[in-house]
């Protein structure tokens, strides 16, 4: 049970908990969207309670958080699923020889499930289709524009954004974001469904792909990038990616290039851990590039 207490204006919380087996905890948390600092990894949530703030730091023994603001406690009960501790790679075999020998050298790396689907779903909706570099300006924008502050000792940090203030918005709030109005829309009609999005944290990952895949605009992509980090679901792939398609056939088949149909026929004897063995392929590098790298986009010109 996390403890509570106050710290000027703030509501501050704390808990401790025990680590069973090997945890990765940088390998685990680098995929959710938090901020590395030298003192431990940040994250902000709006939670059912409030906006709230959560560092997470490591013992050898023991998983520590402390957070801050009116969802603190709640954000902290989620701790355990947020550092992969509700995961389970000791329960994924396999006698393929390259991805059994990536597991036995990675056995601390897990999935976390942050439970929060509309933040991802965001974000996930604004990297549709660009590159890193624009879905990266995108984001940004959106923080500044349709968020907050995060409580706690850190100036800088921001919520993810408000969806009550996006579902009230039109396109050309976002055109200066970076944002065509294609995915400006798609993220309109995900806000005002907001509510139902988030309920899915409660949810299996099977019932929130079949309601998330019903949103006008959003794919079986997008789904995919959501789920993986808001349930920790280790059966996910990216399918639609410019890379991932490519890193899996090269790395299983020593082929350069491959077809997200030949991607999902090499995966299919791995579920329900597809997503688990894209990320151990990913600790073997990318496949050979070839061709000119995408340029990204100015949507502001457009």
């Amino acid at each position: 049970m996390p403890v509570s207490f106050s710290v000027g204006s703030w509501i501050v919380a704390k808990v401790s908990i025990p680590i069973a087996g090997p945890l990765d905890l940088k390998g685990t948390l680098a995929p959710l969207r938090g901020t590395f600092r030298g003192d431990g990894w940040w994250y902000t949530a709006r939670t059912e309670d409030g906006p709230a703030t959560l560092k997470v730091t490591r013992t050898r023994e023991d998983l520590e958080g402390e957070a801050w603001g009116d969802g603190a406690a709640s954000l902290l009960d989620r701790l355990g699923a947020i550092a992969g501790l509700t995961d389970d790679p000791a329960g994924f075999t396999t006698g393929h020889g390259v991805v059994s020998g990536l597991h036995r050298r990675n056995p601390g790396l897990r999935f976390g499930a942050t439970g929060d689907v509309l933040a991802n779903l965001i974000v996930a909706i604004v990297s549709q289709k660009v590159t890193g570099t624009e879905a990266s300006r995108a984001i940004s924008g959106l923080r500044k524009q349709f968020s907050d502050p995060a409580p706690g000792p850190i100036p800088g940090l921001r919520l993810p954004p408000d969806p009550e203030r996006i579902a009230v918005s039109r396109y050309f709030d976002f055109h200066e974001l970076h944002l065509e109005k294609k995915r400006a829309d798609t993220l309109i009609a995900a806000a005002r469904h907001a509510a139902r999005v988030d309920s899915l944290a409660q949810r299996s990952s099977t019932d929130a792909e079949r309601f998330l895949l019903t949103l006008p605009g959003v794919g079986p992509w997008t789904v995919a990038e959501t789920l993986v980090r808001s349930h920790g679901d280790p059966d996910q792939v990216s399918v639609g990616d410019y890379h991932v398609k490519n890193l899996v056939v090269h790395h299983l088949t020593g082929r350069s290039r491959g077809t997200d149909e030949e991607m999902l026929g090499l995966l299919e004897e791995f579920r329900p851990h597809r997503g688990r063995v894209v990320r151990l392929l990913h600790k073997l590098g990318h496949a050979p590039k070839f061709g000119p790298r995408s340029t990204p986009r100015n949507i502001t010109r457009m």
